[in-house]
């Protein structure tokens, strides 16, 4: 297991080191597309959908959502944004009521739905924060990290208060408070190398908090699905680290906020 964790990491983080930092414009979109289309695919088994045609066939649309976004040019448009944050309300919802409240997007349907304001705006918001330059989507990839390790260790070492027991027994709300504490010295060192000012700090400071908190929704609502489903891991694309939405999850939620209070100039 450990060779396979290491082998994966070798070749995917100087994928994504490429794709991210080193493409821009249509190059940019069509690499984060194929990211995106890969978690399409497994979140139609977090569905329910088994069949490999009838998830090919929804993949497929799922592109052509993702064609017409861009030719419409959503991308740089701040209205998907606001529609993801409608839908990841509804996910709090969801999340903290599981599993009373189950009916209400057991069916296939509706998960298949949740999954495009899950996914689409969360496309949007990357492509939107690259354009707006490199620096704001490094920050938005390191506060997320920094969310996971710190919530990981303190977790560990305090952890009592069980956050979600229903949905991820493991998660603390003392975990939570570390991950929040990883950020603000994240927000401290950024506003400082960027030249923020006291207004701009205290304002990134602000948004790196309530971003943190957004990415541990997103991690719980992965959680709240997979245990639904009774899975382990979204898919196993990925030898030893489970599968993109694995690695994604927490992102899918920070990405169309920290993109709205930035990039979309809030």
């Amino acid at each position: 297991m450990l060779k396979q964790r290491i082998i994966t990491v070798a070749w995917l983080v100087p994928l994504m080191l490429v794709g991210l930092f080193g493409l821009t414009g249509g190059a940019f979109a069509l690499f984060t597309a194929m990211i995106v289309l890969l978690a399409g695919w497994e979140w139609t088994q977090l569905a329910g959908v088994e069949a490999p045609g009838a998830r090919l066939a929804l993949l497929g649309g799922l592109a052509v959502l993702m064609g017409l976004l861009w030719l419409s040019g959503a991308l740089l448009a701040t209205w998907p944004l606001w529609l993801a944050l409608a839908g990841w309300l509804v996910n709090l919802y969801w999340v903290t009521r599981y599993p009373d409240r189950v009916s209400q997007w057991h069916s296939t349907r509706r998960r298949l739905a949740m999954g495009l304001w899950v996914l689409l705006p969360a496309w949007v918001g990357l492509y939107l924060l690259r354009e707006t330059g490199a620096a704001w989507l490094l920050f938005l990839l390191l506060l997320v990290w920094g969310a996971d390790i710190g919530a990981y260790f303190a977790g560990r070492k305090f952890g009592k208060r069980k956050l979600a027991p229903r949905v991820s027994p493991g998660k603390s709300w003392e975990g939570v408070f570390g991950g929040m504490a990883v950020t603000a010295v994240l927000a401290v060192v950024f506003a400082f190398w960027e030249g923020l000012g006291a207004g701009g700090f205290v304002a990134l400071l602000g948004i790196t908090l309530m971003v943190t908190l957004a990415s541990v929704l997103g991690d719980l609502l992965e959680s709240m699905l997979k245990r639904y489903r009774g899975l382990k891991d979204s898919s196993n694309l990925l030898p030893g680290h489970g599968g993109v939405l694995d690695r994604i999850d927490s992102l899918t939620a920070a990405l169309p906020l920290f993109a709205l209070l930035t990039a979309g100039g809030l």
